[in-house]
């Protein structure tokens, strides 16, 4: 890659450092848009008749169902779905029973990977599955609004954003374009295991990981107040892409 001419770009990591600003301006956008009325506590009561009944479950049950579907995925014993009659089901609304902040590569497509249909999953996916500030507002909107018990953190192997990462603090390579912001936004990552035995780059998704999951449970008074009220667990897992195995590692 070539080097990068954009010295004015904003810094990605002071904006990653700074969340719990950046949650308070998601939120408020959310509330002016008029998507959210409040405080969590207040938000919008699920409709009486949900399209999909069987995406109602606790934070437990919502991992468990997951990671069965990854097994049958694995396993290759997916059933085929019937997504004519899924789309009539979700025309009128919607319950998924997990949100994923999944990276954006085009090897990990997580309907597959957790066998899963239309309406189940919430879907927010980023080159280094990181998480900014529109969102954080669309995992707020999940939680808040549609009730989603469940929010999964999804890395992968051989992440080609999280490589940047690792070559701009390990190499001070430059990037061109916004590719430098999706480096940038790793950095504190990859820092954090720079001097740690084994492999830099696995050490580096899974920290990356780890790290969006510690910044959602804290940065976010939506998600606070989920978490301490039972209705939602945030979890992280890595996609193995040879074997389609989602390991859980927080």
């Amino acid at each position: 890659m070539c080097n990068v001419c954009e010295p004015t770009s904003p810094d990605p990591v002071n904006e990653r450092r700074n969340f719990l600003r950046l949650a308070t301006v998601g939120t408020g956008a959310l509330m002016l848009a008029g998507v959210l009325p409040g405080p969590m506590a207040q938000a919008s009561p699920a409709p009486a008749v949900l399209p999909k009944p069987q995406n109602k479950l606790p934070p437990s049950l919502a991992l468990a169902r997951l990671m069965e579907g990854n097994t049958r995925y694995m396993d290759g014993t997916a059933p085929r779905h019937d997504f004519m009659a899924e789309r009539q089901t979700s025309v009128l609304g919607q319950n998924p029973f997990a949100a994923i902040l999944a990276c954006a590569d085009s090897r990990v497509s997580p309907e597959y990977t957790f066998d899963t249909g239309l309406g189940d999953l919430f879907e927010i996916r980023v080159a280094g599955n990181f998480v900014d500030n529109d969102g954080l507002a669309s995992l707020e909107y999940a939680v808040a609004v549609l009730n989603t018990p469940l929010i999964m953190v999804l890395g992968h192997d051989n992440c080609g954003a999280v490589t940047a990462g690792v070559e701009a603090v390990r190499d001070n390579k430059q990037f061109p374009g916004q590719i430098q912001s999706l480096a940038d936004a790793i950095r504190p990552s990859v820092t954090t295991v720079l001097q740690a035995s084994g492999d830099l780059l696995a050490n580096a998704i899974e920290q990356n990981v780890k790290d969006t999951v510690a910044q959602l449970k804290v940065n976010s008074s939506l998600l606070t107040d989920a978490l301490g009220q039972g209705k939602l667990a945030i979890v992280g897992g890595i996609y193995r892409l040879q074997s389609g195995q989602v390991e859980l590692v927080v």
